[in-house]
């Protein structure tokens, strides 16, 4: 659906494509570490004295940072129709 997605995008939504491909990027490579290892391999496990962040991989961190995109792209764009 992504792919899809994406293809149907215009030249000027530079932002939402590249949130899009890091999206998709992301879920394939968690869905490859899913077949390959019946689990989704964390690697990056982050302590800071006491205080323990859950363990991620990079494409958690691309998933998180494509719906960012996204969320920028929509208030970007819901400023643009107030100001008309």
């Amino acid at each position: 659906m992504i792919a899809v997605w994406l293809t149907r995008l215009q030249k000027h939504e530079v932002l939402l494509s590249v949130a899009l491909s890091l999206i998709l990027g992301g879920v394939i490579g968690n869905l490859i570490d899913r077949l390959a290892y019946g689990y989704v391999i964390d690697f990056l496990d982050v302590y800071v004295e006491e205080w323990h962040w859950p363990a991620f991989n990079v494409a958690d961190s691309a998933i998180t940072l494509g719906v960012a995109l996204i969320l920028v792209e929509s208030l970007r764009l819901v400023r643009g129709k107030e100001g008309e």
